[in-house]
């Protein structure tokens, strides 16, 4: 069953209610908004509704990757972008490699499934690192370094997905023409993301009405994802690219004083929203996983996740110890067990088309990982984070206040 009005006016009141049970029970409010759907999916109204791969993508997606890259400031990100890159790129293809390389043989999966999955759980999730952080009211490099990596191995991660079903599909067998699929698909993000986020910013700067601004940014968010995808190209990229184009020339004068405040305003709002809806929505589709038969397979492929993450983490990190762009040792702990997964790998495990083989195992360990990730790293990550960098215990407003990355 789709959602109604009725049933996402029914869903934010719910919401609601976790935001404020959450603070008052100095609970992760995500890992709250998990568990209400749990409870919803027995409900009759709720039972029936399903969270599909299509309604992460083209809905939820790419406001949440826009709003994310929006506070992104240009200066701080190209400081560390070499090591952002790395951790996103070379990170993502350690942690599906060990992942993908365990499944076949310790769980016995064959080839394709074990890399499939590798592949799609491999990226950090923005959508969780990003709202547990900002609940935590962490800044500074370690925010900018834990955001931007999940946001650029979001599109990492899609561009492999996508390049492996190619694969598997019979369409790239030559190495030589999968890297150039690989290149084309991450050029046209980029480029569709740029065109459409310049165009916005000459829009605006033709206009003084806030409200003509913010409509103008939501276009730049699902304008630029849409027309991404409709070039095979990287709708993640083409989001985060428009995001930060408006967010750092957006503030040289293309958008007004008071609308840029309206702009934050709507996208903090929008961020809250979405998230809302969509971690009661894993809830409610991890009740209808069978999960309690496939423990087995669930916690090696965690155990497997974890590892991939701890060696790409602690190893990339060391490549760049004798450098001025060194991460510290308690940052390098907040990144490993920071790198949580969540919508996207959900969104691609249920993209599988219905006709791949061993699809079911594949879709319901990424569920089991997810639930891990969520419930364990979720619950664990804010003490972890207090006690390594000396955070405030209970931030006052924090679990939906959007600050600067780069901040204190």
């Amino acid at each position: 069953m789709e959602l109604t009005l009725v049933s996402v006016a029914l869903l934010l009141l719910v919401a609601a209610v976790v935001a404020m049970l959450a603070r008052r029970l100095h609970l992760p409010y995500t890992v709250g908004l998990v568990l209400a759907g749990l409870a919803l999916a027995f409900l009759p109204r709720f039972s029936e509704i399903t969270l599909t791969g299509d309604l992460i993508f083209t809905l939820f997606l790419p406001p949440l990757v826009f709003e994310a890259a929006l506070y992104m400031r240009w200066h701080d990100l190209r400081r560390d972008l070499v090591v952002i890159l790395s951790l996103a790129t070379l990170g993502v293809l350690i942690t599906a490699t060990i992942t993908a390389l365990g499944m076949v043989y310790l769980a016995r999966w064959t080839w394709p499934a074990a890399t499939l999955l590798g592949t799609l759980i491999a990226a950090t999730d923005p959508v969780t690192v990003i709202a547990l952080f900002k609940e935590a009211g962490v800044r500074g490099r370690l925010r900018l370094l834990v955001e931007a990596e999940s946001l650029f191995n979001d599109g990492t991660t899609a561009v492999l997905f996508g390049l492996v079903m190619g694969v598997l599909a019979g369409q790239t067998s030559n190495p030589l023409l999968a890297i150039q699929d690989l290149l084309t698909t991450v050029g046209i993000g980029l480029l569709c993301g740029a065109l459409v986020g310049g165009g916005i910013l000459l829009l605006a700067g033709r206009t003084e009405d806030h409200l003509v601004e913010i409509t103008l940014t939501v276009i730049a968010a699902y304008g630029s994802f849409l027309m991404a995808n409709y070039f095979q190209g990287s709708g993640v990229l083409a989001s985060l690219t428009a995001g930060l184009l408006i967010g750092n020339l957006g503030a040289l004068g293309s958008i007004s004083a008071r609308g840029r405040e309206a702009v934050e305003s709507f996208w903090e709002f929008t961020a809250f929203l979405v998230n809302s809806l969509i971690f009661i929505l894993i809830g409610m589709r991890e009740a209808h996983q069978d999960l309690f038969h496939t423990l087995g397979p669930i916690a090696l492929a965690s155990t497997l996740v974890l590892l991939g993450r701890a060696f790409s983490v602690y190893s990339l990190a060391a490549l760049f110890a004798p450098t001025p762009l060194h991460i510290k040792p308690a940052h390098q702990h907040i990144l490993f067990w920071g790198g949580m997964r969540g919508t996207l790998a959900l969104a691609l495990a249920l993209s599988l088309p219905t006709g791949v083989p061993d699809r079911e195992a594949v879709v319901t360990v990424a569920f089991g990982v997810v639930a891990f990730s969520i419930f364990v790293q979720g619950l664990t990550i804010i003490p972890l984070v207090r006690r390594l960098v000396g955070l405030p215990h209970h931030p006052p407003h924090a679990h939906n206040t959007p600050s600067s990355p780069t901040a204190g």
